[in-house]
């Protein structure tokens, strides 16, 4: 028996399912297509940057470059925060692939100039509520229009990236993100008693601090990083390959009783009172993505 025949048969946890990922450039979308792709499904690598997408795209070539495995990855540029360019997404989806299966609502920003209230531009406000909640709402829209076509009992999962920010208040505020992200909580628990007997899943990915470039450039000295890390039980950022594998879960059928949830991925950072002391003993996952220095 070949090698390829024997892939043929090898089936993964979102085999035959197509899945939206927006943001994909990056952090948890660009881990969250790899993994997906890997695990079977075709993928439709959205961002606002259509040099980033095409990057994930090329990625999940490299990752998996045998035609045998009959999977597909396109790059598609869209702003989230236009409803006509989500809605044009989809479609684009549904003209290609025939379904949409798994929408990961995941784009997102990180302003500077995002403070507490009193320093907080209108501006900086608008433009994150236009990305995370009514982006969010978009995608959760025409996801949900596209889902009830697929004529499939197993329905459909949408999942949305809300933050441990929407269920905790915090003395370094970024009042714009923390409203949007605890607005995306609420309205995806929502949305998912809606629309539960319509076998469509609705849940809210709540990841603690991440290693990611959006995080990092915010923390950009030692100071602000350990004043987050002091209270992390794990001691160590997350990382955005660990916040794929929960969307993964959430996108396959093993969570098909599983809606409404706020799934918390965060080190123990909403459990914690006081945190243990000691050096960090947990070695964080490689993640797919390859900063240009390990590039060949």
């Amino acid at each position: 028996m070949s090698i390829s025949s024997v892939i043929k048969d090898i089936k993964g946890r979102l085999d035959g399912k197509v899945a939206i990922i927006t943001g994909a450039g990056s952090g948890i979308g660009f881990e969250s297509a790899v993994l997906f792709a890997r695990e079977g499904a075709d993928i439709i690598a959205a961002d606002v940057n259509l040099k980033s997408a095409e990057a994930v795209v090329e990625r999940i070539k490299e990752k998996f470059p045998l035609k045998s495995f009959n999977r597909r990855a396109v790059a598609y540029k869209v702003d989230v925060s236009k409803e006509e360019e989500v809605k044009k997404l989809v479609e684009f989806t549904l003209k290609e692939f025939g379904k949409l299966n798994i929408m990961f609502n995941n784009a997102g920003i990180m302003h500077p100039h995002d403070d507490n209230c009193l320093n907080t531009d209108e501006k900086v406000w608008d433009l994150t509520m236009n990305i995370f909640l009514k982006g969010v709402w978009y995608g959760c829209k025409y996801a949900i229009e596209a889902m009830r076509k697929n004529n499939n009992p197993k329905g459909g999962s949408i999942i949305n990236t809300a933050s441990f920010v929407g269920l905790m208040g915090a003395a370094t505020p970024q009042i714009a993100y923390t409203a949007s992200k605890g607005a995306v909580i609420a309205l995806s628990r929502e949305l998912a008693v809606t629309h539960a007997r319509e076998c469509i899943r609705v849940n809210s990915l709540c990841p603690g601090p991440l290693h990611t470039p959006l995080l990092m450039d915010f923390l950009n000295t030692d100071e602000k990083k350990n004043r987050r890390l002091v209270h992390l039980p794990m001691g160590r950022f997350g990382e955005p390959i660990e916040q794929a594998q929960a969307a993964l879960f959430l996108a396959s059928d093993e969570s098909s009783y599983v809606t409404g949830t706020e799934f918390k991925v965060d080190g123990g950072l909403t459990a914690a009172y006081v945190t243990p002391e000691g050096p960090c003993t947990s070695a964080p996952p490689k993640n797919y993505f390859k900063p240009t220095s390990e590039k060949k």
